[in-house]
């Protein structure tokens, strides 16, 4: 569930709950009061507030029924005596007016002030009043009679409300209480829910960001969680993971600084020493001819040349693993490049005992988009480091071409003593010798195949290797067909 709707539904359980909690608890309140009020079973022992209010209310409609049907019994003062006690006990008070005078009143209700008043709701056209007198409250009803000496009068019940009143004064303040204990606790308890499910989370990822700034990597972050924050864990951790292996990489990107280095100091070495022995030779005059003196600084060049192509090779390398050398790609025919490509190998020096191959099994042409240069360099690496360690009299050396929908995809494939197994995904790393004796004695840089790799991967191709003890090795690379010109089927 998302936040967004974790804070509605706590806002909507917010309105709601309040609302049910505060309707049970006023239920709950009346269902008291009025079972307080109103006794249990047959109303033995039951309080005066209910049977005050049914007795009263029987005894003014009783008063009323007088008045409209007997008026004479209100001049009968052992009537209006009784009848006065019985609405005493009620909290009720009997006044009679005849005539524009108070013929009888009640000691319950009696006033100085008391005509006044009461004449002054005979214009109103209700019968049933309420108001205050000497600070009581009361409900006052009224009924007009005629006596039969055809004088006019008016009786009036005054019903005292103060125990009502009370009754109200201490259950809405106890209401409100409720209410306001109703919304403060819910508001608690969902705020302290609904922060404590967001809270806990952040504590866990402020945990895990204290543990990276101490260098701690290892603290995996797992919220289970499937909301925004359990998002921001998921992103957090895979921050965790590349931050992790950036280090990783890092510290090897280290090592193999370090191995760089230690690589070139060697490889740099050994001709520099050649050079200084031939140099010392000739100093010392250990080359006392001219044959020997010729010899010597033929291999004082050839030494030479050996360091200047390494170097060469270092830039190159360097150049292509900062991706400072730019590739100036172009439709380029594939087929056409590899042909024309093996017929010069053929005529260079040192070829003579090679057999040189190339096939097309499309035989057509195939558009790919490469840089010329590069790619002669590509594929003039991977011929060089299979006549490094061919060993055999007939070498041969095969060249093929695949036409693929996407990508082409060339073999070239030698019949030397083959790679092992455990050393083919290592190939084409920088300064890795399978057999670094056999490499020493043909002078290679180590670096060959690794400019193969970077010059592939940067044209948007792949390289790998393929090989068996004893049956030569195969090199393959592939690069993108061009989307314009040739034949895309």
């Amino acid at each position: 569930m998302s936040i967004k709707m974790r804070l509605l539904l706590s806002y909507i359980a917010m309105t709601f709950i309040p609302v049910v909690l505060f309707a049970v608890i006023v239920t709950t309140m009346i269902s008291t009061v009025v079972n307080d009020a109103a006794g249990i079973g047959d109303r033995k022992g039951m309080p005066a507030f209910w049977e005050i209010a049914d007795r009263r209310n029987e005894l003014i409609a009783g008063v009323k029924f007088m008045a409209r049907t007997d008026p004479e019994r209100f001049t009968d003062s052992a009537f209006l005596q009784s009848t006065d006690e019985q609405l005493n006990d009620m909290q009720a008070g009997l006044v009679v007016i005849r005539e524009d005078r108070i013929a009888f009143v009640s000691p319950l209700v009696d006033s100085p002030d008391l005509y006044n008043r009461l004449k002054g709701l005979e214009d109103e056209p209700d019968n049933h009043h309420w108001g205050q007198m000497d600070g009581g409250r009361y409900s006052v009803e009224q009924v007009g009679v005629t006596f039969s000496d055809r004088s006019e009068g008016t009786v009036y019940v005054l019903s005292d409300l103060n125990m009502f009143f009370e009754a109200a004064r201490r259950f809405f303040p106890l209401l409100i209480l409720s209410l306001l204990a109703v919304i403060a606790l819910t508001n608690g308890i969902l705020t302290y829910l609904v922060s404590r499910s967001l809270i806990k989370p952040l504590f866990k990822l402020k945990h895990a960001a204290e543990q990276i700034k101490e260098g701690n990597l290892e603290h995996e972050v797992k919220l289970a969680r499937k909301d925004e924050i359990g998002e921001l864990g998921a992103a957090f951790e895979e921050m965790r993971g590349r931050l992790k292996e950036s280090i990783r990489l890092q510290l090897q990107y280290e090592e193999n600084r370090k191995q760089l280095i230690s690589s070139i100091s060697h490889d740099l070495k050994t001709p520099i020493t050649g050079i200084k022995a031939c140099v010392e030779g000739i100093r010392d005059g250990i080359a006392d001819t001219g044959p020997k003196r010729d010899k010597y600084v033929n291999m004082i060049a050839k030494k030479t040349d050996e360091m200047d192509r390494l170097i060469d090779e270092l830039m190159l390398f360097s150049k292509l693993d900062l991706k400072r050398l730019p590739f100036h790609l172009e439709p380029v025919d594939l087929s056409a490049y590899l042909r024309d490509f093996i017929e010069e190998l053929r005529i260079e020096p040192g070829m003579e005992h090679v057999k040189v191959t190339c096939s097309n099994r499309g035989d057509r042409p195939v558009i790919v988009m490469a840089d010329r240069e590069k790619l002669g360099r590509v594929v003039m690496n991977i011929v060089d480091n299979s006549l490094k360690y061919m060993n055999k009299e007939q070498k041969e050396i095969r060249v093929e071409l695949f036409d693929g929908k996407e990508m082409a995809t060339v073999r070239i494939q030698d019949n030397g003593p083959g790679i092992e197994s455990d050393a083919l995904p290592f190939i084409f790393d920088r300064f890795y010798r399978a057999e670094p004796s056999r490499n020493k004695a043909t002078g290679g840089s180590g670096l060959g195949l690794a400019i193969v790799k970077q010059i592939v991967e940067g044209q948007g191709g792949s390289v790998w290797a393929e090989s068996r003890v004893g049956e030569g090795a195969s090199i393959y690379f592939t690069l993108p067909k061009s989307k314009y010109g040739g034949d895309q089927s």
